[in-house]
């Protein structure tokens, strides 16, 4: 390869990339998009090989969730169409994925030959991806293609959904055509329908009796955590989250009420956020996991709704209203509501390890609740492992990710590779079904090959939990591995069998001061065994499958 031109539109891309802030772009190289590797290999963004196309895309994910912005890096046809899956999921999830794809080169395409990793018309796949991103380009034109990676880059934060990005292997060396500078379009609020919505939302507040904030995961996406936290302690309002929302607020805050998902609550959030009689819902969207498979029980005459673009108070709708301007002016004009929040009590001892007694579900969590550290993430995968983890109080702010509303299986492995690099200050804990780990665990090697050390906690029940709670069969149950031995295979990876309370007590104690190598506990579990939550939400799902609901 000939050397880089200066203003190589691959160049290009990067620089953009590196400036929004990703050091890392995770992917599986292909030939159509070896030279953008190259181009890569050359400058700071560092490239990060994983197993596999989809769990790269779910890394990139992770690291977004993270930084703001993540990327990946794949192939054409076979490599792109591997992450379809995991792009889907973000776009769900609102989570600001930047996929690039190489393609043939503009005259290869122009001459229509039989090339390999073809399906079709070449624009397929970015027809493809248009359904799943909210904006998709193709590098193809010297003379636009900068201010395409501007406006997909920039179309990516706005809307804090992923974006596509094509670039044939002959147009990454080319040289692109800088076009003056775009002035970017702000989203602004109109002032008159803020001040007005502000007002009656303080108005309502002063005469509530028992408010709560409901918080959702628009906060997080959109960087309001700080915005959020003033408005709790400006008013002091106690708070409760969404799943999907899960520790957009500290969890271990005073103020904090647990996560609010109809009756999949614990009771005391349940009471106190359907008693309210006003509910400020700040970034919530509303879905059925967020609603407890529609088992919430709100009433929409005490709702205030803010939403990234509207307030909805009662039956006003105040249209062109931002979330961000609307939390920061009501904590201004809101007066604090009785005493400062009282400091929380410790947690009362307990007799765990008990002597040759089974692991289960709750006495799992019960015990991870008291090993987390303020230096933790948490990556929880879907099926009871989701469902349990509500109970678990982060120490800090976004510092739970899972698929908790796309919920696909997979998710958990490889978003903690992609947040462990996003922030290499803190520890992973991944929590993972075995059906899940099944899937995408072959990214374990990755970390054990980084030199990464999250600790990786495989509920081992031996198939697919919430499918046996929905409808059980045989077909819910899947091959046993021995998963505390992948460290032969792995590599560098330190693996634990825990059949009883005791080996997983001696397990995590040995994991918790291992920072050398990833270490894996496998916690045998009963079949039967199953979270509240989990058996609520399948005691609603069997009317669906049943074709009674």
């Amino acid at each position: 390869m000939g050397t880089v031109e200066p203003g190589a539109i691959g160049q290009h891309l990067l620089a953009c990339l590196y400036q929004a802030g990703v050091g890392h772009i995770f992917g599986v190289p292909g030939d159509y998009v070896l030279g953008f590797y190259d181009l890569m290999a050359k400058g700071p963004v560092r490239h990060i090989g994983t197993t596999r196309e989809d769990t790269a895309a779910f890394a990139a994910d992770g690291y977004a969730r993270c930084r703001g912005m993540g990327a990946l890096a794949v192939t054409y046809g076979v490599g792109a169409l591997n992450t379809v899956n995991a792009v889907a999921g973000a776009y769900a999830e609102s989570s600001p994925v930047v996929v690039i794809s190489g393609a043939p080169g503009v005259r290869e395409q122009r001459e229509d030959p039989l090339i390999h990793h073809r399906f079709g018309p070449f624009r397929f796949q970015r027809e493809i991806f248009e359904r799943i991103t909210c904006a998709a380009v193709v590098l193809d034109d010297p003379v636009i293609a900068f201010r395409q990676v501007e406006r997909a880059l920039a179309a990516a934060r706005q809307h804090c959904k992923p974006v596509y990005i094509e670039i044939p292997a002959d147009r990454v060396m080319a040289p692109g055509y800088p076009i003056p500078q775009e002035t970017p379009e702000t989203p602004s609020s109109d002032d008159s329908a803020l001040a007005e919505a502000v007002a009656e939302a303080a108005e309502l507040l002063g005469r509530a009796v028992s408010p709560v904030i409901l918080a959702g995961v628009e906060l997080h996406r959109r960087g309001l955590q700080d915005a959020l936290v003033g408005l709790v302690e400006q008013a002091r309002l106690p708070v409760a989250a969404t799943l999907t929302g899960k520790s957009v607020f500290a969890e271990r805050h005073p103020a904090y009420l647990g996560v609010y998902e109809g009756a999949m609550s614990t009771e005391n959030a349940r009471y106190m956020v359907e008693q309210s009689d006003l509910l400020l819902m700040l970034g919530v969207t509303l879905n059925d996991v967020d609603t407890g498979i529609y088992t919430a029980r709100l009433d929409p005459q005490r709702i205030v709704r803010a939403a990234q673009n509207e307030v909805v108070i009662r039956h006003h709708r105040y249209p062109r209203v931002l979330l961000a301007d609307f939390v920061t002016a009501l904590a201004r004009s809101v007066k604090a509501r009785g005493e400062a929040f009282p400091m929380p009590a410790g947690p009362e001892p307990w007799d765990f390890p008990a002597p040759d007694r089974p692991m289960t579900i709750a006495r799992l969590v019960e015990r991870l609740d008291r090993a987390l550290t303020s230096d933790m993430i948490v990556v929880c995968d879907v099926g009871d492992c989701l469902f349990a983890a509500t109970d678990l109080r982060v120490h800090e702010r976004s510092e739970f990710l899972a698929s908790a509303f796309y919920t696909s299986m997979g998710f958990a492995v490889p978003a903690a590779l992609g947040a462990q690099i996003a922030r290499p200050d803190h520890r992973a804990l991944i929590l993972v079904g075995d059906g899940a780990f099944q899937m995408t665990g072959t990214e374990l090697s990755t970390h054990a090959r980084l030199g990464l050390a999250p600790i990786v906690v495989v509920l081992d029940n031996r198939g697919y939990s919430t499918e046996r709670f929905i409808l059980d069969g045989a077909f819910n149950d899947i091959a046993d591995w021995r998963f505390h031995r992948l460290g032969e295979v792995f590599g560098p990876l330190q693996g634990y069998d825990a059949p009883d309370e005791a080996a997983f007590e001696n397990a995590l104690s040995e994991a918790l001061v291992n920072r050398n190598m990833p270490s894996l506990i496998n916690v045998r579990l009963s079949p039967g065994d199953a979270s509240i939550a989990m058996k609520r939400l399948a005691g609603h799902l069997q009317c669906r499958v049943k074709g009674e609901g």
